[in-house]
């Protein structure tokens, strides 16, 4: 976090939906208007950024800072934290483990939001594993029990879709908040390229709302709406939890 931008600081009490994301904007494109419909209907939300993006090949970590605290006043978020792990460089080490436990334990989510796997972006591969181990762990009383947080496991764990195909479990209608999801992901205005800008380094030479708004025109079209975001489950979910994210 840098002078200019300003993020919510914790306030202590549970939230009821965790996003934990590799970097500043990937909770936004993969689940930015689910977020927008829990925060709409009063619920509170937060989200965990594992990374600055200080290896991003666009914008510096300063900017997109400011540019995390726009997008989370736009949000809605009652909190918004960085881990400060390596971009492009985050491992499911003994640290990083223990910075997601805390973070778990601190928010005490009911639901947890993260990255599906495979995906073509090896910080999203990660985070994802590092959310696994962790998921397990942070309800080990033992475990980390010297840093003083209680135990905590979120009820449920879906994970957003990013650049690679994953089959979804369910999706989410995003339909009525579709365009206050474009405005949220364009905070992120270093990210997104100009008319006649190079676009060779992103994923399939599609910039982020191009990429994020086709994908969520796709399962909209699968599930009979004009745009949904998709989630993967690593097994069986509770119905009652699923329809906690559709408020």
């Amino acid at each position: 976090m840098t002078s200019g931008s300003t993020f919510p600081a914790h306030d202590g009490q549970p939230v009821d939906v965790l996003v934990l994301a590799a970097h500043p904007d990937d909770a936004e494109l993969g689940c930015g208007g689910t977020m927008l419909r829990q925060t709409d209907a009063g619920r509170r939300v937060a989200v965990v950024d594992a990374t600055r993006g200080e290896a991003g090949s666009r914008g510096t970590p300063e900017n997109r800072a400011d540019e995390a605290a726009r997008a989370t006043s736009l949000l809605g978020l009652c909190a918004r934290e960085n881990l400060g792990l390596p971009d492009t460089g985050v491992a499911v080490t003994e640290d990083a483990v223990r910075a997601v436990v805390r973070a778990l334990r601190r928010f005490r989510p009911r639901v947890l939001l993260t990255h599906a796997k495979p995906d073509v972006h090896p910080d999203h591969v990660a985070v994802a594993d590092l959310v696994t181990r962790a998921f397990f762990l942070s309800g080990l009383t033992r475990f980390d029990a010297e840093h003083g947080l209680a135990p905590h496991r979120p009820r449920l764990v879906a994970r957003f879709l990013g650049n690679d195909a994953v089959p979804a479990g369910f999706c989410v209608d995003i339909t009525a908040v579709r365009e206050r999801k474009r405005s949220v992901i364009a905070c992120f205005a270093s990210q997104i390229p100009g008319p006649g800008e190079e676009r060779t380094h992103f994923v399939r030479a599609l910039d982020p709302i191009e990429r994020v708004e086709a994908r969520d025109r796709w399962f909209g079209m699968q599930s009979g709406v004009a745009a949904a975001e998709p989630f993967a489950l690593d097994g069986p979910a509770s119905l009652d939890e699923l329809a906690f994210l559709i408020p």
